[in-house]
């Protein structure tokens, strides 16, 4: 099942890249039916889903690829991946529906992002380092080919920076994976295999040679300060989805690895780096929210929240390593809050960028002082991009408040010094209002005269995105069901 999870977009991306006198109407509708029809697999698969034991996977598919180096074809899902596996099938088919629209080359960019998906899906189920590196990779390429296909400002330039940074970042994830397989006995890429055995649990400086390359390249894929100068000018150039999918499922990417891969297998040095991490994170944070209160371009302000959503993470999954003391409970809580908020800031963050589209494509401009009282010349806009600034911001009710709860609740009890990082969730929702204040409120003025409000396609793929959100923020039982068992079982491998 998770085979055919993977490979269904691929297969329908090639097909619609085979076909060039297949009509655009044709194209965009497919898109949008196999997305659709892939959200429907892994919905069927939730269902079926029952929690593993700890170090296990559900669903596992595992065949020969590479038997020289004992690496194979390996699949499998918890409650680390599964949500994200889910998250991502849904914001694939809210970009689908949002392109309904689109007529620059609709074939090819609805072939280019099937296989986007794939490469996404394929990486958070992938339990073979070499498999995990390739998704990883190819992820890169084709958000390469997105921005730089369909951006606007200067993409080229946005595009190869991007690729740059992200692709040096992979090299240095690819020597920490070469650590690992080096240090194992008997040498293999497998994941559960090395989360079991720790192979550098006796060299702590081997490990923590192995853990910096690890971090390095998750760092800038995720990224935080100060690996993140690639994102703001990617997120600018880029078309609405591709921002949403950047922001909303490549992000994730990033800090996926670290609790999938750097905290259980490299348990000691994640525990001797644990502050290190938590600095990072706080930094982040911080910065993140702060330079984000300074911009006056829209999407680029929402790129920098981006950093400061990101850094919760970071902060949450460092307190998962103060092994000291009774504080298990507390730091299960922290990284469940972790994962919760790679779910809450994919769903809300891709509906923001999805809403800055239509400021590009009604007026071409992101500027908030060229706009002012859009509220009466798009109501529905307005209204929605106010329920996601509320979301952004952490206001109970949403996904956000769950997972922010969590973080700083399990942060604090842990680590009492963390609570600094609360100050930015308080700059955070000056931000949004600030955000508000200027684009929608006042007199209607700039290019808020004339300003067209939503169309279908785009009220229904940002709606849905936000309704989920508030749905597991009002209903969080069946996410937190999902995701507790496995942030406990990495809090007890790292506590080794």
């Amino acid at each position: 099942m998770l085979s055919v999870i993977i490979f269904l977009p691929l297969v329908a991306g090639l097909v619609l890249a085979a076909l060039p006198r297949l009509s655009d109407r044709t194209a965009r509708w497919t898109w949008v039916a196999v997305t659709a029809v892939d959200l429907a697999l892994i919905v069927g698969l939730w269902l079926r889903y029952d929690t593993p034991p700890p170090g296990a996977l559900a669903f596992e598919e595992q065949a020969a690829w590479i038997p020289g180096v004992n690496s194979s074809y390996h699949l499998g899902v918890d409650g680390l991946s599964l949500p994200l596996v889910a998250m991502t099938a849904v914001i694939f088919l809210a970009c689908a529906v949002y392109a309904l629209r689109n007529r620059h080359r609709p074939r090819v960019q609805a072939a280019l992002f099937l296989f986007l998906q794939s490469v996404s899906l394929g990486l958070f189920v992938a339990a073979d380092l070499i498999l995990f590196f390739v998704f990883f990779d190819l992820s890169i390429v084709g958000m390469y080919f997105v921005i730089a296909g369909w951006g606007h400002g200067d993409p080229g330039r946005s595009a190869m920076k991007f690729f740059l940074y992200t692709f040096l970042g992979s090299l240095a994830l690819l020597v920490g994976f070469i650590g690992l397989y080096v240090a194992a006995e008997p040498h293999t890429f497998d994941m559960p295999t090395l989360a079991a055995a720790t192979p550098l649990a006796d060299r702590p400086l081997a490990g923590g040679l192995v853990l910096a390359a690890i971090l390095l390249g998750l760092a800038v894929k995720t990224p935080t300060v100060p690996f993140h100068t690639w994102l703001p000018p990617a997120h600018t150039d880029a078309p609405a989805v591709g921002s949403a999918v950047l922001a909303g499922v490549l992000l994730k990417m990033g800090t996926y690895g670290l609790v999938r891969i750097a905290m259980p297998m490299l348990p000691q040095a994640w525990r001797a780096w644990a502050w290190v991490i938590i600095v990072v994170g706080v930094v982040s944070v911080l910065y993140g929210a702060l330079v984000a209160l300074a911009q006056t371009d829209l999407k680029r302000m929402i790129a920098y929240t981006s950093v400061n959503h990101m850094g919760y993470v970071v902060l949450a999954v460092g307190v998962g390593g103060l092994v000291a003391g009774d504080t298990a409970q507390a730091r299960t809580v922290a990284v469940t809050g972790a994962v919760t908020q790679m779910v809450s800031h994919g769903l809300i963050t891709a509906a923001l960028f999805l809403l800055t589209g239509v400021l590009r494509d009604r007026a071409a401009s992101y500027d908030m002082r060229s706009y002012g009282g859009l509220a009466t010349t798009a109501p529905s806009f307005a209204a929605l991009f106010a329920v996601g600034a509320f979301a952004g911001l952490g206001l109970p009710a949403f996904t956000g408040f769950i997972a922010e709860f969590q973080i700083f609740t399990g942060s604090v009890a842990a680590a009492p010094a963390t609570a600094v990082a609360i100050l930015g969730i308080l700059i955070t929702a000056a931000l949004f209002l600030r955000a508000l204040q200027r684009v929608f409120t006042g007199d209607t003025r700039g290019h808020s005269v004339g300003f067209t409000d939503l169309h279908p396609a785009e009220a229904w793929s940002v709606g849905s995105l936000l309704l989920l959100s508030l749905l597991f923020g009002v209903l969080p039982r069946p996410l937190l069901d999902v995701i507790e068992p496995a942030a406990a079982a990495v809090v007890d491998l790292v506590g080794r």
